[in-house]
């Protein structure tokens, strides 16, 4: 009979932003290690709060599962001597296997034990298992308390641990397990006894704590909306705050507060940024869109004094606007470009100059990537004025004390200052994408600055050996990476990755010859990772992302084209066809010496009719490739399958006669280059 398994570990509080990943782990790992102990259960579900993490198995099996093997061991004539008497290797094979020489089993030459270990009895197994999925949940970071061992994220309090109404002994870290639990730490008093996981989540809501944090979820989200449509307005519920409020609390009670009209009057986001990153607030806004000089919070208990809560919630936002407001008004008395002479008493990167420093290369990086990328002449001031003001507003007093608005109040000041509307927006999108999923600059100007910016970063971080790990990534080079990918694909820019490098370094001073191979080197095997994973993400299979990328990426955008051109044909009859073709071409093409067709040595129709196929491919493929039309030049390599399919069942290309072998050699060598541009097919994996 199956019984249901609960596990709840008591704890300080944890951090909040480690708790989406950390419960998703304690599930993974309770059902490898129940697969590995041939436990049959049912659902595994992890919960928690900020002070507790719980594990739920449902039906759990009372019974471990057998286990039938078939153990292979020594040879025949290893394992018996002449008259058939087991000898040494096989006594020792079946004494090691736990049963007698006389049961081993003769087969295809060797002798095999068929074992049969009996299921224990699981409850028996739970206190080891317990510990081991305690120990093997893995923290960002862990802190030890007392004289003890035990690393753990936060000290541990209790633990109770239930099969059915059976409490399941173990200890760690001095606290033995039992059946009780606590309530919320303010709300609730004393232990709070459970007799069952059905029995846990009930005695936990009397004590006031949700415990199920999708349950929490759903009510905060009620909370806040009916407070909102309260207020007249519609509230912003940011996805990435709400669930870090989801951990910071066990019993949600959302509140509305208010603060003074008169701060409407600064930019929305000097609003919203000290409510939301730094108070945890949720923003108001009329239907209309318009900001509303309300907030909502949540408060991790009930309704009681709430009135005081909400009045101590205003007078915190109510300081933060005040110094928002001072900044603001202060930093208006100096245009940005009397702030740039200060950017000269900031570092940029160690050995690397100042902001001013950057800002100069900007100017000079921007106008050649504009050019490069085919843009307009008349762009030019905008992305001289736009790169040079870029980083001005890094030592604005409102800025330094709300870092998250750099480049949104860079927008403001330039636009008070009477810079043209181009420029701040430039500005502004130079930062753009700012995380994962943000959205990228849409100008000419904020494109090619941010590209420039971008990959000054990444050029002058990897030029000093600090390259990003599979777990550091201090300078966020990954999401900027990925970030001048998507650009580049959005604005469809063709641009030589190796040209820019190599110009970054230069304008960084880097000029030893060694070390700008080895960091170009560096940066195009990290851009390759990172134009895969775009692709990927895209649904392009990976044989076609190797076979594209093998052939050549530096331009990022027509790498993405031919990509995406052959996948929207991957699964053709046609398709199939050419790929296998193309590649008993090239596998042949390699013995090639060179050389040109000479038709006069064709001996065949179908060496003919390839040739023919061949030329008038290459007549119409050297147009569509240069105007990146490649599911027209795929179609056009398709037409050559047949003649190619033909010419392999019509005749032996490696003959004795050496110059037909070289001729047929030449032309399949021919075919092969002509058809490389776009892929190398041989990588793709046909059906």
């Amino acid at each position: 009979m199956a019984k249901d398994l609960l596990l709840e570990i008591g704890t300080e509080e944890i951090p909040a932003r480690f708790m989406p990943n950390v419960l998703a782990q304690v599930e993974r790992i309770a059902a490898d290690k129940l697969a590995e102990l041939r436990i049959s259960h049912g659902e595994i579900r992890a919960v928690g709060t900020p002070r507790r993490l719980a594990l739920i198995i449902r039906e759990l099996a009372e019974e471990q599962a057998d286990k039938k093997s078939e153990n292979k061991g020594p040879s025949i004539k290893i394992a018996f001597d002449e008259t058939g008497v087991p000898t040494k290797a096989a006594q020792g094979f079946a004494r090691g296997q736990g049963i007698d020489v006389s049961k081993l089993v003769v087969k295809d030459g060797y002798v095999y034990a068929l074992v049969h270990e009996a299921g224990q009895s699981v409850q028996q197994l739970l206190p080891d298992f317990l510990i081991d999925v305690i120990h093997s949940i893995n923290f960002p970071k862990n802190m030890r308390w007392g004289n003890l061992e035990i690393r753990f994220v936060r000290p541990i309090r209790w633990l109770l641990a239930l099969f059915g109404s059976d409490v399941i002994p173990f200890t760690i870290a001095q606290v033995a397990s039992s059946n009780f639990t606590y309530g919320h730490r303010f709300l609730s008093k004393g232990q709070v006894l459970v007799g069952s996981v059905n029995d846990y989540f009930e005695k936990l809501a009397e004590n006031h704590v949700m415990v199920d944090q999708e349950v929490r979820r759903q009510v905060i989200r009620e909370q806040i909306e009916k407070l909102a449509l309260s207020q007249g307005g519609i509230a912003n519920i940011d996805q990435d705050l709400l669930e870090e409020v989801i951990y910071l609390v066990e019993y949600p009670t959302a509140l509305c507060g208010k603060f003074e009209d008169k701060y409407l009057m600064l930019p929305p986001e000097a609003v919203i940024t000290p409510m939301r990153e730094h108070q945890r607030y949720f923003p108001v806004f009329s239907p209309e869109g318009k900001l509303l000089p309300v907030f909502i919070t949540v408060r991790n208990g009930g309704s009681d004094y709430i009135d005081i809560v909400r009045h101590g919630n205003e007078r915190v936002l109510k300081a933060r606007l005040a110094d928002a407001q001072f900044f603001f008004e202060e930093d208006q008395k100096i245009l940005l470009e009397e702030r740039l002479e200060k950017l000269k008493t900031i570092v940029f990167q160690d050995g690397l100059g100042s902001l001013f420093d950057k800002t100069v290369r900007l100017e000079a990086l921007s106008q050649v990537i504009a050019e490069w990328a085919g843009l307009p002449t008349e762009l030019a001031p905008t992305l001289k004025r736009g790169a040079k003001l870029a980083k001005a507003d890094l030592v604005t007093g409102m800025v330094y004390e709300f870092a998250e608005l750099q480049g949104i109040m860079g927008r403001e000041y330039a636009l008070l200052g009477g810079e043209p509307k181009a420029v701040a927006e430039a500005i502004f999108e130079h930062y753009l994408p700012r995380f994962s999923g943000d959205v990228l600059p849409v100008s000419p100007a904020g494109r090619i600055i941010s590209v420039a910016d971008k990959i000054d970063n990444i050029v002058a971080t990897f030029s000093r050996g600090l390259i990003p790990t599979g777990s550091q990534d201090p300078y966020a080079l990954r999401r900027q990476a990925l970030g001048i990918v998507h650009i580049l694909i959005e604005a469809q820019y063709h641009v030589s990755l190796e040209k820019v490098v190599k110009q970054a370094l230069d304008l960084l001073g880097i000029v030893d010859e060694q070390r700008c191979s080895k960091t170009l080197n560096e940066i195009q095997e990290f851009f390759r990772l990172r134009i895969k994973n775009v692709l990927a993400e895209e649904h392009v299979r990976y044989d076609v992302i190797d076979a594209t990328l093998a052939v050549g990426f530096d331009d990022i955008y027509d790498a993405w084209l031919r990509a995406k051109a052959i996948s929207a044909d991957y699964g053709s009859v046609g398709m199939q066809k050419t790929v296998q073709a193309l590649t008993r071409v090239g596998n042949l093409a390699k013995n090639a010496d060179g050389g040109v067709i000479d038709s006069k040595l064709f001996s065949s129709e179908a060496e003919t009719r390839l040739y023919e196929a061949y030329m008038s491919a290459q007549s119409n493929l050297s147009s569509l490739l240069a105007n990146q039309d490649y599911p027209a030049a795929l179609a056009v390599i398709a037409s050559l399958a047949a003649p190619i399919d033909e010419f392999f069942s019509a005749v032996m290309v490696m003959v004795e006669d050496m110059s037909v072998r070289q001729n047929r050699l030449a032309m399949l060598k021919s075919i092969a280059e002509m058809t490389s541009p776009i892929a190398d097919f041989s990588k793709i994996v046909t059906a």
